[in-house]
């Protein structure tokens, strides 16, 4: 059985000067697998990845690459689980707490999504805070994760996103936004902080970030990854009208009609 991937991305392994890009997915209780897997596109962007398949790739592909380790932080000890939907989950590398994921040792903070009612543990939104109160730091948030980022305070005064469908319910909770475009918008920029509508909006997310970071990304090395993964190509605007209503209508209506 291959062991290719066992040890990918969990330190840099960069033999030069190269940049190092540190990544801590941020999960303080449980959260959507599809949300997660959004951070394997900087997985794939690595130095790291790119140099396991040396063997089909040109080595200006893989010098162009930055470094990037990837911790997954949580609220239970390392090396416990933290669950994920679909009978998954992950393995802590780090809890919050520790120096190592402390602020200013992280580049990027992912926050996949939650249950939207989720009580946090004590601690955990105030480390998220700091982080985004850090110089150098972006917080990536999807789908859900806008409320463990309401919850942290890191909203306040800005343009977000968060679930299409959860509009009326994000502004319910008065986190203090500038605005609401999560109807309009798969995804959005406001200073550090980055937000994105449902779920696989996190991958278009992930592109758009990569895409705006040309100084640690190269251009036509990120248009080749999304390619590969396709990924990335979904427009900013939605360009339909969302259809919850329909189809719970038209659910209702076919139920209706069995029982009837």
């Amino acid at each position: 059985m291959s062991t290719i991937f066992t040890d990918v991305n969990k330190v840099s392994k960069a033999p030069d000067n190269r940049p190092v890009v540190r990544i801590g997915v941020f999960i303080p209780t449980d959260a959507q697998v599809l949300d997660t897997a959004g951070v394997d596109i900087f997985g794939s962007l690595s130095y790291e990845y790119f140099s396991l398949l040396s063997h089909m790739l040109p080595q200006v592909v893989i010098d162009s690459a930055p470094s990037v380790q990837i911790l997954y932080v949580g609220s239970v000890a390392a090396g416990e689980r933290i669950p994920l939907t679909s009978n998954q989950s992950v393995v802590a590398s780090h809890h919050y707490s520790e120096p190592e994921v402390a602020p200013g040792k992280l580049n990027i903070i992912y926050v996949p999504g939650t249950d939207p009612d989720t009580a946090f543990p004590e601690g955990a939104s105030d480390w998220l805070a700091r982080q985004g109160a850090t110089e150098g730091v972006d917080i990536l948030s999807v789908c859900t994760g806008i409320f463990t980022c309401g919850a942290a305070g890191l909203l306040k005064g800005k343009s977000i996103c968060g679930p299409r469908s959860m509009q009326d319910r994000i502004k319910a909770k008065n986190f203090g936004q500038k605005s609401l475009r999560g109807s309009e918008l798969r995804w959005i920029q406001d200073g550090n902080f980055w937000s994105c509508g449902a779920v696989t909006s996190g991958n278009e997310l992930v592109a758009a970030y990569c895409r705006a970071h040309a100084e640690l990304w190269p251009r036509p090395l990120v248009e080749l990854v999304c390619e590969e993964l396709e990924v990335g190509d979904k427009p900013q605007e939605y360009n339909r009208e969302p259809g919850m209503e329909k189809y719970v209508g038209e659910l209702l209506a076919a139920a209706g009609q069995v029982s009837g």
